[in-house]
C-alpha cells in the first residue's frame, strides 16, 4: 500500500487491519444495487465508497463481473429471506391441502413483494444468463435462514402440493418453471413494462390473481 483514498488517510489501513475489505467492497456494491441494479454497481465507485484506493479491490474480486457476483448472491440471499417471511405469516390451519396452498401463495407473495419494494436488489439477482442448474445447488450465500435459496423454496412448496394430494406427481417435474415464469414475468412488467403506469393497488390486484392462475394452473 503507498497510496491512501483521497480524503480518508486512515480509512483504508482500518479496513486491511480488521481484514473485511471484501466485506465492506460487497456492502459497497449492495448499496450501489438497491440504488440502480446491476448497471450501478462499478468497482471504482464502491472502493470509493470503501475508502480504499480503486486497485485494492482486484486482491479480493477479479473485476466487476465478480463484484456482481458476489452481490448477486446477496440479493438472492435476501429475497430467499422475504420470501420466508411470507411463509412464516401463512396460514397454518385446515387442512395439509388448505397449508400446502397457502405455502406456494406466500413464495409468489413473497417475490413479487420484493421486486415491488426492493427494486435494484431484484434486478440483480438475474442479470445475466445462468445455468438454471446451479439454482438447484446448495449454496449458503444465496441462501435464507432456512438453508434454501429463492428456487428450492419454490420447489419445496411445489412438493407440500404434491405431498397434500394437490399437484399430481405426474405434473411436478418442470413446475417450479411454469410458476417462476408467470410471477417473474408480471414483476418485470410492473417493473419496467407497460405495467409501471398502472397504480399500485391495480397491479397488487393482478398479483393476487395470478396467484390464483398459477395455483389453479399448475
Amino acid at each position: 500500500m503507498t497510496a491512501k483514498a483521497s480524503g480518508s488517510p486512515g480509512r483504508e489501513r482500518e479496513t486491511y487491519r480488521h481484514g473485511d475489505l471484501r466485506n465492506a467492497l460487497l456492502q459497497a456494491g449492495i448499496a450501489l444495487a438497491r440504488e440502480g441494479g446491476p448497471e450501478a454497481i462499478v468497482l471504482r465507485e464502491a472502493t470509493r465508497r470503501a475508502g480504499v484506493v480503486p486497485n485494492a479491490a482486484y486482491r479480493h474480486f477479479a473485476g466487476r463481473q465478480d463484484l456482481i457476483e458476489a452481490v448477486r448472491g446477496a440479493a438472492l440471499a435476501e429475497l430467499a429471506r422475504a420470501m420466508e417471511a411470507e411463509l412464516a405469516a401463512a396460514p397454518k390451519d385446515g387442512t395439509a391441502a388448505d397449508a400446502a396452498r397457502a405455502g406456494l401463495r406466500a413464495v409468489g407473495q413473497g417475490y413479487l413483494r420484493f421486486a415491488r419494494e426492493q427494486t435494484g436488489l431484484f434486478l440483480t439477482t438475474f442479470p445475466f444468463p445462468n445455468d438454471v442448474r446451479a439454482e438447484a445447488d446448495p449454496d449458503p450465500a444465496k441462501a435464507g435462514p432456512g438453508g434454501l435459496n429463492p428456487f428450492q423454496l419454490l420447489g419445496a412448496a411445489l412438493d407440500r402440493l404434491v405431498a397434500a394430494g394437490v399437484l399430481p406427481a405426474a405434473r411436478r417435474p418442470g413446475a417450479e418453471f411454469l410458476a417462476w415464469s408467470a410471477v417473474h414475468g408480471l414483476a418485470l412488467l410492473a417493473i419496467d413494462g407497460p405495467l409501471r403506469h398502472v397504480p399500485a393497488p391495480f397491479t397488487a390486484q393482478l398479483g393476487q390473481r395470478l396467484l390464483d392462475m398459477v395455483e389453479q394452473g399448475i
